[in-house]
């Protein structure tokens, strides 16, 4: 199981499309039966991934319309948080890439946090791109839950974005809503003012089945805490993935990445000053 920092560790180099392939630090082990994607070395200058980044965001709950949570002036801090497809395994800086052009395209200054080993590009669009992030590979819900609020929190987001449960799939899918209503809880009590957008996991094809059982859950966790006051959103990161864009049939590789950026940015976007 992987520890809090875990121990960094070279990931195998397998690619998917556009991905430039190395090595780099996982932060901890890969599912059972999971062949871990590559994290390409994040060199120089990237532009957008050339994927289609589009989607839907799904229901699931919103927050009071007057709700702003990014700042007037500044950047609006976002922490991804999760496991390795937080991370990015498959392609280097996962879909905070895309997520970033998107911003950027769009006049939107953001900026990502977290306290996990730095991947990315340098540079997107010819602005440094913040390569910071929560992702550690093979976290279940629970040890994800055991970062929060130390150390995750450590510099407070306006936005979480919450992609959690595919190392419960592998593992132990029973109970896993639970676990993640517990850390919805978790996090709302100590970011209140931070919007908090949780999504669908994207297909794990050796656990469909389970996959299929945990995703229908997550809606009616995040209506029932939206209705009770919670600024927090569903984002529909499943539908519509194809598998054809899982670099390695766990991680997404380029052009997967980018849809997921698309959703993300979809969900926020209203949000972002």
């Amino acid at each position: 199981m992987a520890g809090t920092g875990g121990a960094s560790q070279g990931a195998s180099t397998t690619s998917g499309a556009g991905v430039t392939t190395g090595t780099t630090g996982s932060g901890g082990q890969e599912p059972t039966g999971a062949t871990t994607g590559s994290g390409g070395a994040g060199t120089g200058t990237s532009s957008s991934t050339t994927a289609t980044s589009s989607s839907s965001s799904g229901g699931g709950g919103s927050p009071d319309p007057g709700f702003q949570p990014c700042p007037e002036t500044g950047a609006c801090k976002i922490l991804p948080l999760g496991d390795s497809i937080t991370f990015g395994l498959g392609f280097d800086g996962g879909y905070r890439v895309e997520l970033f052009h998107l911003a950027q395209q769009d006049d939107h200054e953001i900026t990502f946090t977290g306290t996990q080993q730095m991947n990315g590009p340098a540079m997107v669009d010819g602005a440094p791109f913040p390569r910071n992030h929560e992702g550690i590979s093979g976290e279940t819900i629970e040890q994800i839950a055991n970062r929060v609020p130390s150390p995750a929190l450590r510099d407070m987001p306006h936005i979480v974005l919450l992609h959690a449960g595919t190392n419960d799939m592998a593992r132990s899918a029973n109970g896993a809503n639970t676990r993640l209503a517990a850390l919805l809880d978790e996090l709302i009590a100590e970011a209140p003012d931070a919007l908090i957008v949780v999504s669908s996991i994207i297909p794990l094809p050796f656990a469909a089945a389970s996959v299929d059982t945990f995703n229908a859950t997550i809606p009616g966790l995040v209506e029932e805490r939206a209705s009770a006051g919670a600024h927090i959103i569903f984002a529909d990161q499943f539908t519509g993935f194809p598998t054809s864009e899982l670099g390695d049939q766990v991680h997404p590789n380029q052009a997967g990445y980018a849809r997921m950026a698309g959703v993300w940015y979809e969900a926020i976007e209203g949000y972002l000053r």
